[in-house]
């Protein structure tokens, strides 16, 4: 798809831009102060789409996303993983001894505890990771540092002291994309993700129920998450993704048993998985639940 402006969350460095960098390098790349922002930016076509950061492999789900997502009428059309390494960055010429403190994301410092720890420095938590390499170079303080990424050191001019400090190197987010248009992929043999949110009707099992559709249909869902709405305990929503296109024979006779149980229910997205998804795809034969041994 074309886009010529796309906007994301965070100060201009952030991994969301270097996301839009990586999947519309054509495009411009528009920061945005808040998701609620970004998601309104496109609604009011002030930008064609939105680069959205909706979980990490470390540091789980990103809040608000989920709650934001159903009450939109913004459509999911892709998705994106960005391999996440994280730099230890500060002023020209300081060096990795100089270093007392070290200011960053929330999920950024979590994601980076081991040599937070091992050099004694002190964490602080900033709004973003981008932000805080703006601040750390506007300080002039060579004892300051922050954990940003290599695009943010080139946009701040900040030295990289140390590079790829992050704690696993499984450290992945993953993006959707958001259009106020819905563009859904086609019905071929290629991988394609659906995604949905639902809540069940108040019956006992209703669950149980809903979701037994996809066992029995061997429908493979990837992801369910539940949370509250309306700010009432006993009013659950839940949020999930599975691997199959409406049109599949087997997924629609999922939905169809899914609707039944459900009070509400409503499609977000049909689009082609992303490569990353293809090619750590668990083999079909290691999906089978197995018993512990002490079963």
């Amino acid at each position: 798809m074309i886009a010529k402006k796309v906007v994301f969350q965070g100060e201009p460095g952030a991994n969301s831009h270097t996301a839009c960098n990586n999947v519309f390098p054509e495009s411009e790349a528009i920061p945005m102060a808040t998701f609620e922002d970004c998601f309104n930016a496109v609604q009011n076509d002030q930008a064609d789409l939105a680069m959205i950061p909706i979980e990490n492999s470390v540091a789980g789900r990103v809040a608000d996303i989920h709650h934001l997502m159903p009450t939109s009428d913004l459509h999911i059309i892709g998705e994106y993983f960005l391999p996440i390494h994280h730099q230890l960055v500060g002023l020209r010429g300081a060096k990795l001894e100089d270093i007392k403190s070290v200011q960053s994301h929330v999920m950024a410092l979590g994601q980076c505890r081991k040599i937070i720890r091992e050099r004694k420095w002190q964490a602080i938590v900033g709004a973003d990771t981008a932000g805080s390499a703006h601040q750390i170079s506007q300080q002039g303080d060579k004892s300051k540092a922050a954990i940003a990424s290599g695009l943010a050191a080139e946009i701040y001019d900040l030295d990289i002291l140390k590079a790829d400090i992050e704690d696993e190197d499984h450290n992945t987010t993953r993006f959707i994309i958001l259009s106020k248009y819905p563009i859904r992929a086609d019905h071929n043999n290629e991988l394609v993700v659906t995604t949905f949110v639902f809540r069940v009707r108040n019956v006992p099992a209703a669950l149980y129920k809903a979701l037994g559709g996809f066992a029995t249909n061997g429908v493979n869902m990837t992801k369910l998450e539940s949370y509250q709405t309306g700010g009432k305990f006993f009013a659950t929503q839940f949020y999930a993704d599975i691997e199959g296109h409406p049109d599949d024979p087997h997924v629609r006779l999922a939905l169809e048993e899914l609707r039944f149980f459900s009070a509400e229910l409503k499609i977000l997205g049909i689009y082609p998985a992303h490569d990353y998804r293809k090619k750590n795809h668990e083999p079909e034969a290691n999906r089978e639940l197995r018993p512990s041994p002490d079963v």
